[in-house]
């Protein structure tokens, strides 16, 4: 186990104040009647409500499952999976062995197709799952199970007729969904390929970590030169894609690049040309961006006049960003921002709470 260390130390923060923070925004997500996430749906099955648009998503299951993980809470955790398997998981046509994206609270399918961000998170979690806990019997053979969710990621063609890997076979690159010749930088998590390449099945091993060497080359890649503003959507060379209405680059999943960027320096040591990425995203946001009126964004700065749908996930990509940048004006923002309320704060505080977890020094590895 790695050693993580209490980030908030400086900007005056104790252990024991980060703490019962954690606890505090773990109630609330998970228990709270007003503001959590938490859907007990049967007695033995829950799901993590988005809700801004009142479904469940694989992101939102597989974040849940993480999150229970890094808490120690596999009863949480187990009801969460069961959810996933028993309502989302496909069973047959060519999405076999993958996770339905989007279902109704009650499990009926809004979408077939998978988002693999949810499959990579739910491989890793489920691997974590079982270092933590230990794998039982079915479904709850936690190690078998995430290693055959990443053997369907990469074999897809071979297991399913008329069926589509996740990742690209030539540039090792995460697709935006299997059938798509592009990507979403946000989904490449190099940390998770390092432990991948650990824990897949040995065949594949060599192929995740060239896959994590390739997603940091890609990070830095799509990233703008100056600003660091990552797209949301971009062909594999790096040029971003305006798509779904959208005539601005940065917004929601593009959040996340920076979060990826300090967990897998955290976890696997420094990589100068992703640090570089957050320190030009941090220092821009500081010198131009008015941190209680968060903007759609180009690529190059350029403001829209739409408003940041997630306000709060911002402000806490950014001072996840502080352990890359040692930076204490973000940290001191986030820990005085609060989890946000209401209907939009599904999203916002998945990031929030993985952002507090890492700078607290508590989003661990599990495996070694």
């Amino acid at each position: 186990m790695q050693e993580m260390t209490n980030l908030f130390r400086r900007i005056g923060i104790t252990d024991d104040e980060v703490e019962s923070r954690i606890q505090s925004c773990f109630h609330q997500m998970f228990f709270d009647q007003t503001e959590r996430l938490w859907h007990d749906v049967d007695a033995d099955s829950a799901c993590i409500v988005d809700t801004g648009n009142m479904d469940a998503r694989t992101e939102g299951m597989s974040y849940g499952m993480m999150m229970c993980v890094q808490m120690d809470r596999q009863d949480l955790f187990d009801k969460l999976w069961q959810f996933s398997m028993r309502y989302m998981h496909q069973g047959a046509g060519k999405y076999q062995g993958y996770f339905a994206w989007s279902v109704a609270l009650d499990g009926r399918h809004h979408a077939e197709g998978p988002a693999p961000d949810g499959e990579e998170y739910f491989a890793m979690a489920l691997f974590m799952a079982d270092a933590r806990w230990g794998s039982g019997d079915g479904i709850f053979d936690y190690a078998a199970q995430a290693r055959e969710i990443l053997r369907h990621c990469l074999h897809q063609p071979e297991l399913v007729p008329g069926g589509h890997a996740m990742w690209d076979a030539e540039n090792h690159y995460i697709k935006f969904v299997p059938e798509a010749p592009y990507t979403d930088p946000s989904y490449h998590l190099p940390h998770f390929y390092e432990l991948f390449a650990r824990l897949a099945d040995l065949k594949d091993r060599p192929f995740w970590k060239q896959a994590a060497q390739a997603s940091r080359k890609y990070i830095v890649l799509s990233a703008h030169p100056v600003t660091g503003i990552s797209p949301e959507y971009a062909q594999f060379d790096g040029t971003p894609i305006l798509q779904f209405g959208k005539d601005y680059a940065y917004y929601s999943d593009a959040y996340r690049v920076a979060l990826n960027i300090a967990l897998d320096h955290l976890w696997f040591g420094a990589s100068p040309q992703m640090d570089a990425v957050v320190s030009r995203l941090q220092r821009w946001m500081s010198a131009h961006a008015d941190p209680h009126d968060y903007r759609a964004w180009d690529l190059d700065g350029t403001p829209h006049e739409e408003p940041a749908m997630h306000p709060v996930a911002i402000t806490a990509v950014l001072a996840a960003a502080s352990a890359v940048t040692g930076d204490t004006d973000c940290l001191y923002r986030f820990w005085h921002t609060p989890l946000r309320t209401g209907k939009r704060r599904y999203y916002d505080n998945c990031l929030y709470f993985f952002a507090l977890l890492l700078l607290a020094g508590k989003y661990r590895m599990w495996v070694m």
